[in-house]
């Protein structure tokens, strides 16, 4: 793949995206890395699962995106108690009509919200499935489609275990990227206590609205991939199905997943084209979640970690297109 200079995209995408990202770093300091990430997800049509430990604001950020668009917006806080109709809602009688009423449940949304996702059983769980893959929900044999643009984002905890329900490996694939939150630094954290990031979010105003998304999305899918880059994403992923240590390697879908991320990522940083650096920049947040470690091996380090290593390793090991 021959190198060139950056293209610019048309100024009035790169001014749409970079209001959108600017928005988002006065609430959320000090991540910009994280941010950018978020609307890579976003311009990929995809869904986000944010994975930290509490108070280092997942859900500040999910609130932060969702009202920096125009679209409508849903929170779900999950729990152990919490079924599958109080997501994508139920069929009722209604007297007076003498005929059965489907009730929308918060999941007819554009932004949904589902705050601490693993604190619900696996039969709620699976509820989001054919809603994020694609993007309807069938009650009584009836499908019903959801709004677009569509996306679930996600929280939750990986330390604290009592009372979960660990995601399912089909309910992690239909993530597009997993993303840490980490702890601030100092000065982002003085900043934090300065500005209240709660306060910060609740006084985001929206800077695209759903057509602005859809016209953003629809760009991302044109950026040109190389076919030397396909063969270095589809090598990645061929380590992933052989390595020693992993019993799972990434998913089609997975594969699928890194391509649409690469295309928006390209677009983001301002070209019509995709480099290597962005297939490397996005392994590790778009396969980390998707790879399944031994059990041997697993016992010995903490999974997650662990499957960020060995992707890391596999990348150096993949030769780079030129």
């Amino acid at each position: 793949m021959n190198q060139r200079d950056a293209v610019e995209a048309p100024s009035a995408v790169t001014a749409k995206l970079g209001e959108l990202e600017a928005s988002l770093g006065r609430v959320v300091r000090g991540k910009a890395d994280v941010v950018r990430l978020c609307l890579v997800s976003l311009l990929a049509k995809g869904h986000l699962l944010l994975e930290d430990v509490p108070g280092v604001g997942k859900t500040t950020l999910a609130h932060a995106l969702a009202r920096s668009v125009q679209c409508t917006f849903q929170r779900l806080q999950f729990t152990s108690d919490m079924l599958p109709s109080d997501v994508v809602g139920v069929t009722i009688y209604n007297a007076h009509t003498q005929s059965f009423e489907f009730m929308k449940g918060p999941i007819f949304t554009q932004f949904l919200l589902a705050d601490e996702i693993n604190r619900t059983t696996p039969k709620t769980q699976s509820a989001l499935l054919e809603a994020m893959n694609e993007r309807q929900v069938t009650i009584d044999g009836k499908s019903q489609p959801l709004p677009e643009p569509f996306m679930v984002i996600a929280t939750q905890n990986p330390v604290e275990h009592h009372g979960t329900y660990p995601l399912p490996e089909s309910q992690l694939d239909r993530f597009l990227l997993r993303l840490r939150m980490g702890y601030p630094d100092r000065e982002s954290e003085r900043a934090i206590l300065r500005h209240s990031g709660a306060a910060a979010a609740a006084a985001v105003t929206p800077s695209l609205d759903a057509e602005d998304v859809l016209q953003l999305q629809a760009e991302a899918e044109r950026v040109r991939v190389d076919d030397a880059l396909v063969d270095y994403i589809l090598s990645i992923v061929e380590k992933t199905r052989a390595h020693e240590s992993l019993s799972l390697g990434v998913s089609p879908r997975g594969t699928q997943a890194l391509f649409r991320a690469t295309q928006a990522l390209a677009l983001f940083e301002g070209r019509d084209y995709a480099i290597p650096d962005d297939v490397k920049r996005l392994a590790v947040p778009a396969f980390a979640h998707r790879v399944v470690i031994n059990a041997r091996v697993a016992l010995a380090q903490r999974a997650t970690e662990l499957a960020e290593r060995i992707l890391r390793e596999i990348l150096t090991q993949v030769e780079v297109p030129l």
